[in-house]
């Protein structure tokens, strides 16, 4: 049985990769998490929820930056590094706490993952690290121009990884994951938002002109490329895009997310943000090629499977 340690656990992409993993005898899993409270508690321990019962699951309240947090997790053969500061432009209000958590924390585990002879290193990282790049799909040999403290956060632990790889022969694959959307998506992120204001009737604040385009990735799509760089044994050190291949203006979004819902938008238009890119487009060849990646979800039915977890997750209370 593999155990695997995932960062972030409670989260919106490690909840859902837990109980995946969890639906294989194959697999024991480890989360971490520290419910920072970037958004509420609530809405991670409604995740939680769907499978902290399981035999082979255990999770840990702590902190990456805190080695004797890490101690609890015992030995395990893979990590899997979820758990970030988040966002781009609460990074720029606040890049040394960033900086802290996303770079200091990779650090900690890195030394951690050396200490005890752990395999597989598995790291999120970001479409953000490509920056302004007008030259799309983007391929993961094009240059990188992160312009927010988050991207730049992202890319150091993309090169620290490369330092542990040569220095001690840790396998890392790092994933720049591209706008993931889905049940369980973290409260602040477009989408989600949408939903919210459509059901409360209140205006959607659109930066710019709604041009900007996003290449959307449905996170069951995102776990599968995960599963596979779990998996993964080709190679030392990669540096794979997991998206969709596929980019749809933020006009259509809020279009489609109307149809979805059935309601219109009441839309309040702002200025661009700082930080924030164009567009975003993934070439995910190479996941194809090294981890037989093929994302499979169409926008409409992501959304309605977001939706179908709204309401449910309202209802609530």
């Amino acid at each position: 049985m593999k155990h695997i340690l995932i960062t972030g656990g409670a989260g919106f992409i490690g909840s859902r990769l837990t109980e995946v993993l969890l639906q294989n005898d194959n697999y024991k899993v480890t989360c971490i998490d520290n419910f920072d409270p970037f958004y509420p508690r609530r809405q991670k321990q409604y995740n939680l929820g769907l499978f902290s019962p399981h035999p082979h699951y255990t999770f840990i309240e702590g902190d990456i930056r805190t080695s004797a947090d890490l101690e609890k997790a015992g030995k395990p053969d893979t990590i899997v590094h979820l758990a970030a500061k988040a966002g781009v432009r609460p990074s720029i209000a606040d890049p040394l706490l960033y900086e802290d958590v996303n770079v200091k924390g990779t650090q900690v585990l890195l030394e951690f993952a050396r200490q005890n002879g752990v395999e597989q290193f598995v790291f999120a990282s970001s479409s953000s690290v490509y920056g302004v790049n007008k030259q799309v799909p983007w391929k993961e040999t094009e240059p990188l121009m992160p312009i927010s403290p988050y991207a730049a956060t992202k890319l150091s632990g993309e090169m620290m990884g490369h330092v542990y790889s040569h220095l001690y022969g840790l396998r890392f694959i790092a994933l720049r994951f591209f706008t993931v959307y889905g049940p369980g998506q973290r409260p602040d992120l477009a989408i989600h938002k949408f939903f919210r204001h459509i059901a409360q009737h209140t205006a959607i604040p659109v930066y710019g002109d709604g041009s900007t385009g996003r290449d959307y990735t449905y996170v069951d799509d995102i776990v599968d490329g995960i599963v596979a760089a779990v998996n993964y044994k080709d190679s030392l050190y990669e540096i794979i895009n997991i998206g969709n291949h596929n980019t749809i203006s933020l006009s259509g979004l809020i279009s489609a997310i109307e149809s979805t819902c059935g309601k219109k938008a009441l839309i309040d238009r702002q200025p661009q943000q700082p930080g924030d890119v164009p567009l975003t487009f993934a070439d995910v060849s190479k996941a194809e090629r090294l981890l037989n990646y093929r994302p499979s979800t169409p926008l409409d039915k992501g959304l309605t499977a977001f939706y179908d977890w709204f309401k449910d997750y309202y209802r609530a209370g």
